[in-house]
């Protein structure tokens, strides 16, 4: 899971490529990056410091209704607690 750091890409399309990266990642496992295993730490990152901006109100306008469906599909394989 690591995302290619081409510098002739722009903010908004490396943005863009984590998030398609994330959310297919999510599809696939059906469930979130862990910060525990290493290949998808960076990935565990991105979420935490996108959801930061996201309450400190800095995410850009665009980014925060992709954003917010990406958190959804999140919340669909949350893991549950089986004793509770």
């Amino acid at each position: 899971m690591e995302l290619e750091q081409d510098s002739d890409m722009t903010q908004d399309e490396r943005w863009l490529a984590r998030y398609k990266e994330v959310t297919e990642f999510i599809m696939t496992n059906k469930r979130r990056p862990s910060k525990y295993n290493p290949e998808e730490r960076n990935a565990w990152n991105w979420l935490r410091h996108t959801q930061k901006q996201l309450n400190a109100g800095l995410l850009k306008h665009e980014r925060v209704e992709l954003f917010q469906k990406l958190m959804a599909l999140g919340e669909k394989y949350r893991r549950v607690n089986q004793y509770a």
